[in-house]
């Protein structure tokens, strides 16, 4: 079955241009022309990844973005002409996966959207699929893709969940910054590895009781990040 995607973009020539070619690349396209129709139209067909513009009528994209993460974990792309890192760090912080800045190559589009899909299939679990962490208050279950902390479930995007299982998988080794970047990125993507240290506060925000004393993921200065040991 092919993957649907949204987009939502109140520039008629430029959707209808994203709708074409991601149609040629075979994908279901649904076009929304305002952020309030782009959320309705993510209740009504729960899409597989959102291209999402940020200069819309009614909701702006930041607002769109905000309220998706507050209910999905759904991939979002961003499309903007704005290049600062201020705007990109911005996105990652309210849960963007990924940027495309306009004016963008078509295949490069096309290519963007298929990375962001390909790394949001989390990778198929070895060993055991259920990983626990400190005495259990930490549960893993890599093949349903759910996390408990203290018997709670949390809620994780595509790709927090990737960071988090590349740090269970390497539980008590200092991994770099470089590393995790590697891992989940690769290098097609407006994501950079200074931008790495967002995600995993964000991560942190969801897992830790307390990120100012964490209990699973701990700052290694001048290296990255070491999980805690089972």
């Amino acid at each position: 079955m092919a993957e649907t995607v949204l987009v939502i973009e109140d520039d008629l020539l430029q959707a209808d241009v994203v709708k074409l070619l991601l149609e040629y690349n075979g994908y279901e396209v649904v076009i929304a022309r305002d952020g309030a129709e782009g959320m309705r139209r993510l209740y009504e067909i729960q899409p597989d990844l959102v291209l999402l513009d940020l200069l819309l009528p009614k909701l702006d994209g930041w607002e769109v973005c905000r309220r998706i993460r507050e209910m999905s974990v759904v991939p979002i792309i961003i499309m903007t002409s704005r290049r600062s890192d201020e705007e990109k760090i911005k996105g990652l912080r309210l849960g963007a996966d990924d940027y495309v800045v306009k004016p963008f190559n078509p295949q490069e589009l096309v290519a963007r959207v298929g990375a962001v899909l390909r790394r949001t299939r989390l990778p198929s679990p070895s060993k055991s699929s259920v990983k626990r962490f400190g005495d259990g208050s930490l549960i893993i279950d890599m093949a349903n893709l759910t996390v408990l902390v203290d018997g709670k479930t949390i809620e994780l995007t595509p790709t927090e969940h990737r960071i988090l299982i590349y740090l269970a998988e390497h539980p008590g080794q200092a991994v770099t910054v470089e590393d995790i970047f590697t891992t989940v990125w690769g290098f097609d993507t407006d994501v950079n590895v200074n931008n790495v240290k967002w995600y995993v506060w964000r991560l942190r925000q969801k897992i830790e009781g307390n990120s100012e004393d964490p209990r699973f993921i701990f700052t290694e200065r001048g290296t990255g990040y070491r999980f805690t040991k089972q």
